[in-house]
């Protein structure tokens, strides 16, 4: 059994439980005996770098499987309960559906014999303290993934402060860091330790640290210390950093040769669905590296499959994920449907693109808002801004256009991994949405390629083979609402508005412009040739309030979604 846990299989593990439980005096002792052997000695390669974070979620799998085959003997005999280590509650926080990581750290914790109580996605502060007080959970785990999230972190560590808690709050999730832990987190709860927690790997020594009495003290002391540090150290940064006034900013932009440009016009104006799209066109186009990095494997794809140290891990997985990959194509486990739009456009005096309803008629359709660097640049470099890159009306050939998409390949991803989750099956659960997210990926990258060869048209005779397409060696770009060129996640909301999203694909966005299914990807398509990636970076409350003013929503909303981009 011990070997069975090392190894991940779970081929016969109930006719070994069966005959295990045959020689026990009850059926507990199983579980206490080769089982927890198992796992120690799981753990225990874990640590010293022997084994990797998918082969302990596989053992995981064989441990919850021969637990589950237990059980009713163990009810039945109404004695001997299973000693855990203490008790997690984790959730991805309100607004936010993304929940990979936070699944795996679970499974890691679970199989490491805590008791884990996971209320899911989207979940309000109230709800989140109400059931940690009920089940007097030992630490609370909070999760997110897109920018808002910070915000809503810095919420419950507030309620936590002041509703006189004083467990253990750890942080984590894609947009967390320790200097935002320790900068915007940390000092609204004090009555605790609050411990970012970068990935799954450290979940378990920084837990059980954490709910050791002799090892807590010192260890929350010398957190405390260090995000002191982290703090000063940013303020110092802070304080050495100086933007350029908004206005300065404003008279460099890029600008383009306006007179020599003409724009090629889409094969459609408006929008273009597609439903129940081929999966099986979307795999050439799946970027791997970002699937390891999901499994806390680092290295490029292809060349990790034969990394030194995580070479056989990433081979198995690589395996595993091929085989489940076929299994959803072949048998359509899993659904993608799109919507694309384009519309003429030009960029106005400030830093919006006006659409329009038609080419003819010119009226006003909606206006997208952009905003723009202020960090000091050198000599004869622009500030940029992503409106630059759409002609404004006093251009020779006045007519510009951009585009925009939303693109699933999620749906049906949540059923079908609750489904292996209820079989005791989270390593191919926490699979499903990985491959999910590799395939709405892909399908972003997919439509963007046939954008440019077919319904924009601006390069049709275009061929790039994968590994150049994952390099963006193609003319034009798809920037997202929430990332770096684009950091104002509510942009979605005029976006969705425009393509008739939510309708055509089922995509919904949260309150806090999240889309569900997760396996989503949304963005705006620009077709000029010197289009290019950038990051908007550290911005002045000055660009805010006038943001404000451009789209109409309020000062302090605008101001709480652009915090980390406040200088």
């Amino acid at each position: 059994m011990a070997y069975a846990l090392v190894k991940g299989i779970t081929k016969f593990i109930e006719e070994d439980t069966e005959e295990a439980r045959q020689n026990a005096d009850k059926p507990i002792e199983v579980i206490e005996g080769p089982l927890m052997k198992g796992m120690d000695e799981v753990g225990d390669l874990f640590g010293s770098g022997k084994m990797f974070l998918p082969q302990v979620v596989k053992s995981a799998r064989v441990m919850k499987q021969a637990v589950a085959y237990l059980l009713p003997y163990i009810e039945a005999e109404k004695g001997g309960a299973i000693q855990s280590k203490g008790k997690i509650l984790m959730a991805t926080v309100k607004g936010d559906v993304h929940d990979i990581g936070k699944n795996i750290v679970g499974v890691v914790l679970g199989c490491n014999n805590y008791d884990v109580i996971d209320l899911g996605v989207m979940v309000p502060c109230e709800k989140i303290l109400q059931v940690a007080r009920d089940e007097n959970v030992d630490v609370i785990g909070l999760s997110g993934l897109i920018t808002p999230s910070l915000d809503e972190m810095v919420h419950v560590a507030g309620e936590m402060e002041r509703l006189d808690f004083n467990i253990p709050l750890l942080i984590g999730g894609a947009t967390t860091s320790k200097a935002h832990t320790a900068v915007k987190i940390e000092q609204h709860y004090v009555s605790g330790s609050t411990i970012y927690v970068p990935d799954a790997s450290r979940s378990v020594s920084v837990v059980s640290t954490l709910l050791n009495d002799k090892k807590n003290p010192e260890y929350a002391s010398k957190i405390r210390s260090e995000y002191e540090v982290i703090r000063e150290r940013v303020a110092n940064r802070s304080a050495k950093l100086k933007l350029l006034p908004y206005k300065k900013a404003n008279a460099n932009p890029f600008t383009a040769d306006w007179s020599n440009f003409t724009a090629a016009r889409p094969a459609f104006l408006g929008t273009k669905v597609f439903t129940d799209y081929s999966l099986e066109h979307l795999i050439d186009y799946i970027d791997w590296t970002p699937f390891f990095i999901t499994w806390s494997l680092a290295g490029k794809y292809p060349a990790i499959l034969n990394d030194e140290k995580v070479g056989e891990a990433a081979t198995d997985l690589f395996a595993d994920a091929q085989a489940l990959l076929k299994k959803i194509v072949d048998e359509k486990l899993l659904t993608a449907k799109a919507v694309i739009g384009f519309w003429p456009a030009n960029k106005t005096a400030g830093n919006d693109v006006q659409l329009y309803a038609t080419d003819e008629s010119r009226a006003p359709l909606n206006k997208l808002h952009f905003l723009r660097q202020q960090i000091p640049k050198e000599t004869e470099l622009p500030n940029l801004c992503l409106a630059d890159f759409i002609a404004p009306k006093s251009a020779e050939n006045g007519t510009d256009y951009i585009g925009g998409f939303a693109v699933t390949a999620g749906i049906g991803a949540e059923e079908l991994a609750a489904k292996y989750s209820a079989e005791n099956d989270d390593y191919t659960a926490i699979m499903v949405k990985a491959l999910a997210d590799r395939l709405a990926e892909a399908f972003a990258e997919h439509m963007h390629q046939r954008v440019r060869k077919e319904f924009w048209g601006f390069d049709p005779a275009e061929e790039f083979s994968a590994t150049e397409l994952i390099h963006e060696k193609y003319r034009g770009i798809r920037p997202a609402p929430g990332y770096p060129a684009c950091p104002d996640h509510s942009e979605k909301k005029t976006l969705f508005s425009l393509l008739n999203a939510a309708e055509e694909t089922q995509i919904e966005l949260t309150e806090s412009f999240a889309m569900n299914p997760a396996a989503s990807v949304s963005g705006f398509y620009f077709g000029h040739p010197e289009s290019k990636y950038f990051s908007v970076g550290k911005i002045t409350q000055e660009q805010v309030n006038d943001l404000s003013n451009r789209n109409g929503k309020p000062t302090a909303e605008m101001t709480k979604l652009l915090t980390p981009n406040l200088e």
